[in-house]
């Protein structure tokens, strides 16, 4: 009997799973944490040594844990956080620190260069698909032609993924999902944008040859790698993004299915056929499949503030656990009797695209309470969500169903407001760990244990399915409504 082994490559840990086909489980798992370093304010990094560490830990104890089964791993597929940079030597070595998504150091080039060329950063979305922002490794390419122009000039440049990657295989190879992240991108065309590397500075041979998603090479043990007890020979596949694999995980890849994920951050996702490009630049589309026969992209957009918002009320406002803020916000009704919270405490990607944006409390009354602060923090988180799923709507359709994941989903709390604050129902999945579940998927598919990406899904399993109070809905309703006009005047003042 055979299982297939996924491995992500998260922004908090590193996690790798085992999967039975035969009988639709997780029979093994492993994580290890990762640490972000904040060398300056507004930096984010993390050491890309000890990720690769983290990675042997964990894959290693997966195939402890599965020697006494007797399930034999037919593949290994990979998955990873977007938008991370780092440089490394001639001889694979880093050089820098990965710069990660959340890092916004490029603040002052992006802000350059929208009001110094306005008509690149548009011509670059039509391109990409990915709206100039200091997320992108495009922009933090800009920040190192003004700050450190040598390095730029002579490092090799890689994300996360494409370093473990190159660990496991010895080449410099990048898959189509990660690429579009990049803002360095044609997706249209599938290589490196000319346009993106002229405004830059790099050349293309500083870049990791693109490659379908599918890809796959035959594991070949080194040193290093010996240890982990991977078979030989064993098909590694390249996978993709993690918000492309949360998404094929969720069985997310019918209209009107939207997958909604919040960890540290969040994000709200369709599956389309078709790229998507918003007339704005608001919205994002990453390839997830280029099968001529059924391609699959992954549209709509990502926020800054999600679980971390409910960490700052913890520790700022209330200096309680985690649980202990959800049991009070629970004590308030819906709505936070009129308390509204604007949750940009770390910037803010999609809606507003603006990473000088910041958070506020709006309509306090004397009777509000600290459990009032907290719920209303929580509600914002989602209609700021719902807000960006209104963008995303006239492209792709109308939600019916939200299938949710992320660490959130292990609060009823929190994703039965979910269901209320959209008026749709909320699935979860029996595993909450999409993104190593979709690497799976996408790795049955690459070896030809699938044929098709929905034939994949079917091995998808479902948990609870949480259904909207229709009076908690109105009251949302209403709310979402005073959301939108405090946000339209916050964007206008910016």
């Amino acid at each position: 009997m055979t299982c297939f082994l996924g491995l992500d490559l998260g922004t908090t840990n590193v996690k790798a799973l085992a999967f039975s086909p035969d009988s639709g489980r997780v029979v093994a798992q492993a994580s290890a944490a990762v640490d972000t370093l904040y060398p300056q304010p507004g930096w984010c990094e993390q050491d890309v040594l000890a990720i690769w560490a983290a990675c042997r830990e964990v894959l290693g104890t997966v195939m402890s844990e599965l020697a006494p089964t007797g399930l034999t791993p037919r593949a290994l597929g990979l998955g990873s956080a977007m938008h991370s940079l780092l440089g490394i030597d001639e001889a694979g070595q880093p050089l820098t620190h990965a710069i990660i998504w959340s890092d916004n150091r490029s603040e002052a080039q992006v802000t350059e260069l929208r009001a110094g060329a306005p008509a690149l950063p548009r011509a670059l979305y039509e391109r990409t698909g990915i709206p100039v922002h200091p997320m992108t490794p495009f922009s933090k390419l800009l920040w190192m032609r003004s700050h450190q122009p040598e390095l730029l000039r002579t490092a090799r440049w890689l994300s996360i993924k494409e370093f473990i990657w190159y660990q496991l295989t010895g080449r410099y190879e990048i898959d189509y999902s990660m690429a579009t992240a990049t803002g360095l991108f044609d997706s249209d065309m599938l290589r490196w944008s000319g346009t993106a590397l002229d405004a830059t500075g790099l050349r293309r041979e500083q870049l990791s040859e693109p490659v379908p998603t599918t890809h796959r090479l035959a594991f070949a043990p080194r040193p290093e790698t010996e240890a982990i007890g991977l078979p030989l020979a064993l098909p590694l596949v390249i996978g993709a993004s993690d918000g492309c694999l949360a998404n094929l995980g969720a069985g997310a890849i019918e209209p009107g299915i939207t997958t909604l994920t919040i960890g540290t951050s969040g994000a709200i996702r369709q599956t389309s056929r078709q790229p998507l490009r918003d007339p704005q630049a608001r919205l994002f589309s990453y390839i997830l499949d280029t099968d001529e026969a059924a391609p699959y992209f992954i549209v709509g957009g990502p926020t800054n503030n999600g679980a971390n918002v409910l960490e700052w009320v913890g520790e700022k406002l209330s200096q309680l656990e985690a649980e202990a803020v959800l049991a009070e916000a629970e004590s308030v009704p819906a709505g936070s009797e009129g308390l509204l919270f604007l949750p940009y405490l770390q910037g803010e990607r999609a809606p507003i695209w603006d990473a000088h944006a910041r958070g506020a409390y709006l309509s306090v009354a004397w009777s509000h309470t600290r459990a009032h602060f907290a719920r209303a923090a929580l509600e914002g988180v989602l209609l700021n969500l719902r807000h960006i799923n209104q963008l995303l709507a006239p492209h792709t359709g109308p939600t019916r169903i939200i299938h949710a994941n992320g660490g959130f989903a292990r609060s009823d709390f929190w994703v039965q407001m979910l269901a209320d604050v959209f008026g749709v129902p909320v699935r979860l999945n029996d595993s909450n760990e999409s993104g190593s579940i979709g690497a799976i998927l996408l790795a049955m598919k690459a070896t030809g244990f699938v044929r098709s990406l929905a034939e994949a899904t079917r091995y998808v399993g479902y948990g609870r399915t949480f259904e909207p109070d229709p009076d908690r809905h109105a009251t949302y309703q209403e709310a979402y409504r005073r959301f939108s006009a405090a946000l339209d005047a916050q964007t206008h003042a910016l």
